[in-house]
């Protein structure tokens, strides 16, 4: 389809549907019910920077930054930009041992309910099938069909395929390659793997920057493309989208994508950052990070396994599969979802330490699911010393939580106690439900361990519920199941 026919077909699409380009017609959109109760997913960032995998997925813009790590990494490795650029590395995306169906097995193993495979990120190289451009995993490098092929592989299993777009970043993404001689310069057009290499702003969250017109109606093209030839039941977007004057485009493509869900009878969400999407437009993101307290409407966190990078590198650092289950627990406490990044080498295959972590979590989710996936955040997420900072890039560095920090989530008349670090004696305390609680006034049947037959003792006095438990020796996170009258 042609350009300015695509163009007209969004613009019939939103006159003729429910949500208009404004904010007021798309305020109060019905996010999918099984996105309420998904609870825990899987993001995927894999692309044409897991070939050089060094340092992260920005590998593309700081390879053009003279004296960066990554620009000095690539003259050692490749040789000069001028003669070996970031277009080069496309052939060697050969994914090789890419198989969609043994990813989501690993996948739907670790409990993970939707995916999210990142369609296009900032270096512009589409992993799905495209009529926009020719750069792209069908037509080079690999020369499948990726996204296809996670899609279908996912519904096979009972996963609900999404995607991300972060293509609106490439605007100024490969611009640095213009400051010296290297194999990105001008006359750059639309159409060209570089295009448009714009000066990058100063400040990355200025949402005053400039955008040109033919850019962002790219944007907008590439968006509906992944829509109406994929249906992700999400679409989640990064950070820039913000930027005003991007509005009336993000406008257009939220009404038209939620316009379609209703054409195909399932509806469909997107992710935002920071304030790209009024309040009640869409499901907001918080990257590597969470909310300190409940939250009326659902929210996801998304962070990925590793603390360094999105992408697989040598140089990753790992989290543990404890670390990672206590964020699970934290976020799904306070009416959230956690979005878990893995990051696939460049020939396909998931490494050794990211399917052990999966594995480990898979395990944990297997015992204790009922406590996650079967409950809602309860009347308060929790108690306990360990404060939760609120925002964005806050997962740096592992959080130490003690016996005290408890989290909950509730099913009818059950309350699931969430210990974050089961002590070695065995005791745990509870102030939330003691007689004189504030948040809690009933009488508990019974207390159960989920995962262990052991029949705890308890004593619940006007300052606190007191449980011990012996033999019980873990460093997961111990769930109590409390049966309420």
């Amino acid at each position: 389809m042609e350009r300015r026919e695509y163009i007209k077909q969004i613009d019939e699409v939103i006159a003729n549907g429910r949500y208009k380009a404004d904010w007021d017609s798309i305020k109060g959109i019905e996010v999918p019910k099984w996105y309420r109760r998904a609870k825990f997913g899987i993001f995927v960032h894999w692309g044409v920077y897991s070939v050089p995998g060094f340092n992260n997925e920005w590998y593309p813009r700081n390879m053009y930054i003279q004296s960066t790590e990554e620009y000095l990494h690539h003259v050692r490795t490749y040789g000069p930009h001028k003669k070996f650029g970031y277009k080069d590395f496309i052939p060697m995306f050969k994914a090789e041992n890419f198989d969609a169906d043994e990813w989501m097995e690993l996948f739907a193993k670790a409990g993970a309910k939707y995916v999210m495979p990142v369609a296009e990120h900032h270096d512009g190289f589409q992993m799905y099938k495209s009529q926009l451009s020719k750069f792209n995993s069908c037509s080079m490098g690999p020369k499948r069909d990726v996204l296809a092929e996670i899609f279908y592989a996912a519904e096979k299993r009972g996963i609900v395929p999404c995607a991300s777009s972060h293509r609106i970043e490439h605007w100024f993404f490969m611009g640095h390659g213009k400051d010296f001689e290297s194999d990105i310069r001008e006359p750059l057009a639309m159409g060209d793997f570089y295009w448009p290499a714009m000066p990058e702003p100063e400040n990355l969250f200025d949402i005053s920057a400039e955008i040109s017109e033919p850019f962002m109606e790219d944007w907008l093209l590439r968006c509906c493309e992944l829509v109406d030839n994929y249906r992700p039941r999400i679409l989640y977007f990064d950070w820039w989208i913000q930027t005003t004057v991007l509005k009336p485009y993000l406008k257009k493509f939220a009404a038209y994508y939620y316009n379609r869900g209703i054409e195909w009878g399932m509806p469909v969400a997107i992710n935002y950052k920071y304030d790209a999407f009024p309040y009640g437009c869409a499901v907001r993101d918080v990257e590597r990070g969470q909310f300190a307290d409940i939250k009326p409407d659902l929210w996801q966190s998304c962070t990925s396994m590793a603390r360094n990078s999105w992408c697989y590198t040598e140089q990753n650092i790992f989290k543990t599969s404890r670390e990672i289950v206590c964020e699970l627990i934290d976020v799904v406490s306070k009416n959230g979802s956690l979005l878990l990044n893995v990051g696939p080498k460049a020939d396909g295959s998931i490494c050794s330490e990211e399917r052990k972590i999966l594995g480990e979590i898979g395990g944990w989710l297997d015992v204790n699911k009922e406590a996650i996936f079967d409950a809602d955040h309860y009347k308060i997420f929790g108690e306990g010393p360990v404060e939760i900072n609120e925002g964005q890039f806050a997962d740096a560095i592992s959080k130490e939580f003690t016996k005290d920090d408890i989290r909950f989530t509730c099913s009818g008349a059950v309350i699931y106690a969430h210990c974050l670090n089961f002590p070695d004696d065995g005791v745990i305390s509870i102030k939330t439900l003691a007689l004189k609680s504030r948040h809690f006034n009933a009488r508990i049947k019974k207390i159960a361990v989920l995962g262990y037959d052991a029949q705890p003792e308890f004593n619940r006095t006007e300052s606190e519920l007191q449980i011990k438990v012996s033999d019980i020796k873990t460093s997961m996170p111990l769930v109590f199941k409390i049966e309420t009258e």
